[in-house]
């Protein structure tokens, strides 16, 4: 848990929703910029597309699965935050009307401010439907004709932000940069602890390579963000600006000068 968190009546605050494809996604791409989201009274929800059933070699899919989602609740409770799974497969997860429904019932039960996903251009598809699927629920949570039983409509579309892709990289291997970098050099440490919770998919890198290749990563990655804008860890995104979306900056207006938006050529 952060030790300096204060006390503060999160009901009255904004909320952030970080949708990723797997567990430990979210703390790979975003965990610093939640923790700072929370210092700053924001209420936070991470959700997974899957639990994360392939993800193991010892354990069955539904052996590890339940791991998983137990881990993922973990990770999001060290800063206080709330855990919701999809319940999609690895590798299946698919741009559909079912699918989209249940993603829209979760933006409708959390009512984010802000929400948070994956790079549209990444290493697997797994990562650009999920994006996809964001992008399309923050838009179609908001029209009441799309009616789900129990849930209002939003009264606007959240502000959409994409993550970086994994290692800065899309398909094609060429590189990706967000133009906005957030530092998140105080709050590394909380990102790590938030990370190790995923214990099963630590040991078993860990175990594959001889080293904690799964900490090494996310902290190599964040340096690269962090040499950027001249400080030691950063996280980068992309806002989406596209026609209906909001147009101002939520994330830089709430960390203020932790954001840094980055020049870009071309």
């Amino acid at each position: 848990m952060l030790e300096e968190m204060e006390e503060k009546n999160l009901s009255e605050g904004q909320t952030v929703l970080c949708l990723m494809a797997h567990p430990d996604d979210a703390e790979i791409l975003a965990g610093g910029t939640l923790a700072l989201l929370v210092k700053e009274g924001w209420k936070v929800a991470i959700a997974s597309m899957t639990p994360g059933q392939a993800g193991s070699t010892q354990l069955n899919a539904e052996e590890i699965s339940a791991v998983r989602r137990v881990e993922a609740e973990k990770a999001a409770m060290v800063i206080g935050g709330s855990y919701h799974c999809m319940e999609a497969e690895d590798v299946f997860i698919a741009y559909d009307r079912p699918t989209l429904l249940k993603v829209m019932e979760l933006f409708r039960r959390v009512r984010p401010d802000l929400v948070i996903t994956h790079s549209p251009q990444d290493y697997m598809l797994d990562h650009e439907i999920t994006s996809h699927l964001a992008q399309t629920a923050c838009m179609g949570a908001t029209i009441p004709n799309i009616e789900i039983a129990g849930f209002q409509s939003l009264p606007t579309v959240p502000h959409l932000y994409y993550a970086d892709a994994v290692q800065g990289k899309d398909r094609f291997g060429n590189e990706i940069t967000g133009d906005i970098m957030v530092d998140i050099t105080a709050v590394m440490d909380t990102k790590e602890q938030m990370l190790c919770c995923h214990q099963t998919q630590r040991d078993w890198l860990q175990y594959i390579s001889k080293v904690d290749e799964f900490v090494i990563m996310m902290k190599s990655f964040s340096e690269r963000n962090g040499r950027l804008i001249n400080k030691p860890y950063a996280e980068g995104y992309r806002q989406h600006l596209g026609y209906s979306y909001p147009q101002d900056d939520l994330l830089g207006n709430a960390l203020k000068e932790l954001v840094h938006p980055l020049k870009m050529n071309g």
